[in-house]
């Protein structure tokens, strides 16, 4: 058994024992701390450490979600201790969850397809005798699927908002060979059950903060975005909104009649649909997501809240895009999804 010491980025030391071949995530969880992460098979980068002193085996994760392993960074959901660990967390104590993680059950309500390579899937919840029957979360929240049939886990943000009839909205970008994208690509059916935890996650609207919001995503970063944009549409928020969205190809672009809701709901948003790799046809931005970003920034306006979801290498351009324009590292909040 080894000691793991967790530093939170506010000065908070938590001691955790670790048994052989545990990962520091499911140590933490064993006692009741549950870090902030999503994928659990080093993907997306959400639970992306670093250690300061100890020894410790990495198993399999992507290069793309851990750039700096050569200098000590760690995806904890990877990250198996030798020998006593100190591990820097990069986000206060607060983002630390002490309670249980909710179970739920859930059935299908319906598929459908939103842009190519992408799904919509409603679920409705179950009752349960203790959490009710209503889906209670805040915007730009998590749940975690766990792949009928299989052990294997997924995460996925919710695109609506909290309510009391249990209904639960997903955007899924499909990715080729992927176990639940295979299953909801070529199995899945009206009235199928699922297993679901959460919700869990702390990328949320910086509610008190008048500045302009800039929310920026691509490929499988629609749906906490989607969410937050219908929040400030329900709170009837009056401070500039801005949507960048991108795209490889034009057809891989979010239904128009998302866009047209979401303007509706927020009458000064801007919405930039950005197509890396565009037809001769297009009408709109041509370009990276962060591309679409430096351009807008470079337009001068008020320095902005700026929100990012996305696979990794669209965050870390958009993040140094951003930085290039002076936009202060607090006011940039990022989500991190495999895809």
């Amino acid at each position: 058994m080894t000691e793991i010491t967790l530093l939170t980025r506010d000065g908070v030391r938590l001691n955790v024992p670790c048994a052989p071949g545990q990962t520091v995530l499911a140590a933490a969880a064993a006692e009741n701390l549950h870090l902030p992460a999503m994928c659990g098979c080093g993907n997306c980068g959400q639970c992306h450490a670093h250690v300061s002193t100890g020894g410790y085996e990495m198993g399999a994760y992507s290069p793309v979600a851990l750039p700096d392993a050569a200098q000590g960074g760690v995806l904890l959901c990877r990250c198996m201790p030798h020998d006593d660990l100190v591990v820097e967390l990069p986000y206060d104590d607060a983002n630390i969850s002490r309670r249980a993680i909710p179970e739920r059950e859930a059935v299908i309500e319906s598929i459908t397809q939103a842009g190519a390579g992408a799904m919509m899937l409603a679920l409705q919840l179950r009752p349960d005798e203790t959490l009710g029957s209503g889906a209670d979360f805040i915007p730009g929240q998590y749940m975690e699927f766990t792949v009928p049939g299989m052990e294997i886990k997924r995460a996925y943000s919710l695109a609506n908002l909290p309510n009391w009839d249990g209904r639960l909205e997903f955007l899924i970008r499909l990715v080729p060979g992927g176990a639940f994208s295979t299953y909801l690509g070529t199995q899945a059916t009206v009235g199928d059950a699922l297993h679901l935890r959460g919700p869990m996650g702390h990328f949320k609207l910086d509610e008190a903060s008048p500045r302009p919001r800039v929310l920026v995503g691509g490929g499988c970063g629609a749906a906490p975005l989607v969410s937050l944009l219908r929040h400030m549409a329900g709170y009837q928020e009056w401070q500039p909104e801005y949507l960048v969205f991108g795209v490889n190809r034009e057809e891989e672009m979010l239904p128009q009649v998302l866009f047209d809701e979401l303007r509706a709901g927020l009458p000064q948003l801007r919405i930039i649909q950005a197509v890396w790799h565009p037809s001769q046809g297009w009408g709109g931005f041509s370009g990276t997501a962060a591309e679409a970003l430096d351009a807008l920034l470079a337009e001068g306006m008020e320095s902005p809240d700026v929100y990012l979801c996305g696979p990794p290498k669209m965050l870390g351009a958009a993040r140094a895009v951003a930085g290039a324009h002076d936009v202060p590292t607090e006011r940039i909040f990022i989500e991190s999804l495999a895809g």
